[in-house]
């Protein structure tokens, strides 16, 4: 498991747990992780996560939507910004994702937010990653 990007450990947890059609994932906490996990439960991604303490950093367990429900799930999520290579936006070059299926997420200096509310905000920042 990677030490240098814990943003793209997560988004492997939450890829693979989706793949085996899991109900949960577990994965390690963090401030960045949180904010990314608050967009998708309020784009209806996920179900919900929970913080569960222990003496270290804490872990995040992720509840999922099934296969078989008819609102949105995560069929793809792709990490765009990493540790070597950083993209950043412009807020009139914010991307969207298969003509406004997916989302992107940003990490601005207003928070984390999708794409669509960072156009509505006129504020860019960094593609965090494009989830459809």
């Amino acid at each position: 498991m990677s030490l240098s990007d814990p943003i793209a450990d997560a988004l492997t947890v939450l890829r693979n747990a989706v793949r085996a059609k899991k109900e949960k994932a577990d994965m390690k906490s963090s401030f960045l992780t949180m904010e990314i996990l608050k967009v998708l439960r309020r784009e209806k991604f996920i179900y919900d996560y929970r913080l569960i303490e222990d003496k270290r950093q804490g872990t995040l367990r992720v509840y999922l939507k099934k296969a078989q429900e008819p609102l949105r799930r995560i069929s793809c999520i792709m990490r765009v910004s990493r540790p070597g290579l950083r993209i950043y936006t412009g807020k009139d070059s914010i991307p969207t994702v298969l003509s406004g299926l997916g989302i992107c997420i940003l990490s601005t200096p207003q928070g984390v937010m999708t794409g669509q509310e960072a156009k509505k905000k006129g504020v860019g920042g960094e593609v965090i990653a494009k989830i459809w």
